[in-house]
This record gives C-alpha cells, sequence and structure tokens, in this order.
C-alpha cells in the first residue's frame, strides 16, 4: 500500500485559513477576548513594511466656557492627534513527516495535522503576547499600571483579595471594564485556599471546570514571569479589559505560506508554514529596534522597545507584582 503523502492530502489555499480559524479557537488570549480582532490593523498586508502607524485623536480636556453677554469671543482650544505604532511579524516554522505519524495514520489525517500546527501556534502566540507584555510592563511610563507590593514585609506584600481590588483600582473609573485576569498556577492555588475568592464555573459539559476571580475569568499558567525562589518568590499577574491587544492576521499576503516539499535525496517530506501577522497593546507605541520579519523576543521584552501613547486609565491592563 502507497504511504500517505502530505501533499496529497494538504490543499494549501484552504488548509493555512483553517490553520488560522483553529489557532483562534485554541489560543485563550483570543477565546478570552484579551485579543480581539481590529480593522485598523489589517492595513499592514497592503501597506507593506515592518510597522504600521495607528493615528488618533487625543480627548477634548478642559471646562467649558461662560458666553460673554458683551461679545467676548470664546478661546480656541486646539484637537491635538496622536500616533501609536504597531510591530509587524512574519514568523515561519518547519516540520519534517516524522513528527506527523501518528496524524498519518489517523482516518482524518488533514484535520489531525491542522490541529497539531494551529496548537502548535497557539501556544507561540501566547508566547509572543507574553514577551510583549514583559517589555510592556517594563517601561518607566507604564508604572501608573503596575502594582507592585511585592517589596512590603510580611503579608502586606502578599496576595488576597483586598491586595487584588487594590490592583485594579490603578485604572480608576474604568476598572470596572476589567474581565480576565492571567496568573501563574500557584498564585491560583493560593487564592483557592482564601475563603469566598474564587468560583469554578462550567461554562459547558464539555469544558472542564473554569476559575472566575471576583466575577473575573481567570487564565491559568506557569509561563507568567516569577523571580526569586521559595517563601521570597515574586510573581506577576496581568488583568485585562476585552480588546487590550489588537490583532490582524495577514493572511493571502505573499509572506504566508503554507507548502509542502519533498528531500528527494534524503526521503525526507516537510510541511512549511508561515504566519505575517499584527499582535499589539493597544495605546503603548512600539519604538524598538526591528528586522524585516518583526522585532526579535529580546527586543520585544525590553521596557525600552515601548512609549505609552494613551491615558494610562484607556491602557486596558495592569500588572500586579506580588508573592504568596
Amino acid at each position: 500500500m502507497a504511504s500517505t503523502r502530505l501533499d496529497n492530502i494538504i490543499v494549501p489555499e484552504l488548509w493555512g485559513k483553517q490553520v488560522i480559524d483553529r489557532t483562534a479557537q485554541l489560543s485563550e488570549l483570543f477565546t478570552s477576548g484579551i485579543a480581539q480582532t481590529v480593522p485598523e490593523l489589517s492595513g499592514f498586508v497592503a501597506n507593506g513594511g515592518n510597522t504600521i502607524n495607528l493615528p488618533f485623536w487625543r480627548d477634548l480636556g478642559g471646562r467649558s466656557e461662560l458666553i460673554s453677554a458683551t461679545g467676548l469671543q470664546l478661546s480656541v482650544n486646539p484637537i491635538q492627534a496622536a500616533q501609536d505604532m504597531a510591530a509587524v511579524f512574519a514568523r515561519g516554522k518547519a516540520w519534517g513527516v516524522n513528527n506527523f505519524a501518528a496524524a498519518l495514520s489517523g482516518g482524518d489525517p488533514a484535520a489531525a495535522i491542522r490541529d497539531l500546527v494551529a496548537g502548535f501556534w497557539a501556544r507561540d502566540m501566547d508566547t509572543t503576547g507574553f514577551y510583549m507584555l514583559e517589555g510592556v510592563f517594563a517601561s518607566e511610563d507604564m508604572a501608573p499600571n503596575v502594582h507592585d507590593i511585592s517589596g512590603l514585609t510580611g503579608d502586606a506584600a502578599r496576595v488576597n483579595g483586598t491586595s487584588f481590588i487594590d490592583a485594579t483600582q490603578r485604572l480608576g473609573d474604568a476598572k470596572n471594564r476589567v474581565s480576565v485576569i492571567i496568573m501563574h498556577s500557584a498564585v491560583e492555588a493560593a487564592f483557592a485556599k482564601l475563603p469566598g475568592q474564587i468560583d469554578y464555573v462550567r461554562l459547558s459539559e464539555a469544558e472542564p471546570r473554569v476559575p472566575f476571580l471576583q466575577g473575573k475569568r481567570v487564565i491559568i499558567t506557569d509561563q507568567m514571569p516569577t523571580s526569586g525562589s521559595g517563601a521570597d518568590m515574586i510573581f506577576t499577574t496581568y488583568m485585562f479589559a476585552p480588546g487590550a491587544l489588537g490583532y490582524a492576521d495577514g493572511n493571502g499576503s505573499k509572506v504566508t505560506k503554507v507548502a509542502t516539499a519533498m528531500d528527494e535525496l534524503a526521503d525526507e517530506e516537510y510541511l512549511i508554514n508561515r504566519r505575517h501577522f499584527v499582535l499589539h497593546p493597544r495605546g503603548v507605541r512600539f519604538i524598538g529596534e526591528t528586522t524585516a520579519a518583526g522585532p526579535t523576543d529580546t527586543v520585544l521584552r525590553d521596557g525600552a522597545s515601548w512609549s505609552r501613547v494613551y491615558e494610562n486609565k484607556n491602557i486596558r491592563m495592569i500588572a500586579f507584582k506580588h508573592k504568596i
């Protein structure tokens, strides 16, 4: 019996879009609403380049004036424009057919391989997001969005329901927009030991229970930043309002590619998948160095690569640093 070939089961024009859709279903940044598609970002495919400008108008401030009975004119105030900037990413991965040996032996190998590749991209996209957030919150002008109690002594440095409320207050009267929290599993365990803090809700019979902290959905991942060890370990917990990260996919661009290749001499078949996308913390301008394929992980994690352009409470995220 002839072996199953990748080029016999994968139609690039259809399969690439299916991987993109499935990635969004598997990435908790997307399913939670933290990352949302932003139409203004989609112009990067047509415009080219490795960054995209995002102009916006600043809010109008000040007070209205009393109308003069003697004909004095109202003072004229400028309407100020400003500009956000996002980095464009072009990333890819190639796999040998041996990576998919189990999938090829199944009843629907195309779907099985799609799910394996989409799972990879979901994890990889989340990692890009976490590296980006690490740099954003290291930026000096993001200090008002950081609540750090880790340097306090004793229980004052430890997370609890009260300190969590204090952290959300960083957004002032916009704090009620916070709906999703990402925390380390050890932090979730610490909250679970506190009475009345975490509720576990089964959203459907087919899914595991989902934790909610003070009514806000919790995502648990050990990718969260930590430092130190033992009782002095410092954890970072992120809080988000919906759409804190903007996203656009370059499906159909020249960079995006799904292809199979055959090395006849080595008798080895390959699957190549390239992605072209924007993932951006809205309101924090990217000012770091980039390449034709986008910024490196080191640049993303550097606070010097980011500069706040929105008012702090209009930036839909908070970093909370604490012990447990």
